[in-house]
Order: structure tokens, then C-alpha cells, then sequence
């Protein structure tokens, strides 16, 4: 009786043993499988390029904060200020003299 416990009980580490090493831990995932006309394709993405494209694209250029006043009803729009934050539009509207800010972000959005 005492081998068939002490074989249950070294089974039992041994399994035990084995299932803690193949655990494997969460990775990014980098691989994409596009689908298009011409089949599927595999595309191995590279994070670090995409950030630092996207950081020395920047954000809001002074020529689209001008472009974002005018759509929200500025008369002659003029960038005031750019910080790392913030772009500061002045112009006119109907109410006459008046300031906008926007984010310096991709899209410009209004602060």
C-alpha cells in the first residue's frame, strides 16, 4: 500500500512540475494575416517604427489649426501660439475678435 502511495505522490509533483513549466507567458501579438485580392498574406508588424513615425508626423500643423478654425467660423484665422499641448488660433467671428485652442494632436481637436 505504501509504493502505491508514494508512486501517486511522485506522479502527482512530477505532473505538477510539468504543467508549471509550460505555462507560457502572454506575448504582443506582431503577426498579422491580411486578406485581399491577391490571397492571404502574412504581415510581421513592427510597433517601434509605427510610434515613431506617428511622433515625428506630430500633431496639429499650424496650416491645419487655421484650416480647423475656418471651420468653426473664424475670418482670417492666425496661429498665435504653439506649445508641445496646445495650438492657439485667433481670428474673428461674428461677435467679433475672438481665440481658439486645439490640441496638438493628430485630427486638431478643440480644447
Amino acid at each position: 500500500m505504501l509504493k502505491i502511495i508514494t508512486k501517486a505522490v511522485l506522479a502527482a509533483a512530477f505532473v505538477a512540475g510539468t504543467v508549471g513549466t509550460s505555462v507560457i507567458p502572454a506575448a504582443a501579438q506582431d503577426l498579422q494575416l491580411r486578406v485581399g485580392p491577391d490571397g492571404v498574406r502574412p504581415v510581421i508588424r513592427d510597433r517601434d517604427r509605427e510610434m515613431d513615425r506617428d511622433r515625428r508626423r506630430g500633431g496639429c500643423s499650424p496650416e491645419e489649426a487655421r484650416e480647423a478654425a475656418r471651420d468653426e467660423g473664424f475670418r482670417r484665422p492666425q496661429v498665435t501660439r504653439v506649445t508641445d499641448r496646445s495650438v492657439t488660433v485667433q481670428g474673428f467671428t461674428r461677435n467679433g475678435p475672438d481665440r481658439i485652442t486645439f490640441a496638438n494632436r493628430r485630427g486638431c481637436p478643440e480644447m
